[in-house]
């Protein structure tokens, strides 16, 4: 959530001719993350397993978006390697979480 809002206040800065092109790519992406995390976790395990692979590669569709908006000038190297760490960061926590999950797919149930 707190990515999400970041890139939203980022978004914010970029020209307006964007809305629907690179400011739309960039807050849909981010708005995925903690909302298929929200949705997987009402399903099974295995369900919740795919909904955090949809997460990580919204998080991966991010960090491109991230780079071509710091290339083409709308935000700066700074706000670029800021918001690349949190998402990099978020990427292994979701990883080592969706390892987790997909360890007691197959587990009897006690």
């Amino acid at each position: 959530m707190d990515l999400a809002q970041e890139v939203y206040e980022i978004a914010e800065n970029i020209p307006k001719k964007e809305t629907y092109g690179l400011i739309s790519q960039m807050t849909r992406a981010a708005v995925s993350v903690p909302s298929n995390i929200a949705e997987g976790s009402g399903r099974t395990n295995k369900d919740f397993a795919h909904f955090l692979s949809i997460a990580l590669g919204s998080l991966f569709e991010l960090n491109t978006q991230i780079m071509l908006a710091e290339r083409i000038g709308y935000i700066d190297n700074n706000q670029s390697a800021d918001l690349q760490s949190k998402a990099d960061r978020l990427q292994m926590m979701i990883s080592g979480f969706k390892s987790r999950v997909e360890e007691s797919i197959d587990q009897p149930v006690v």
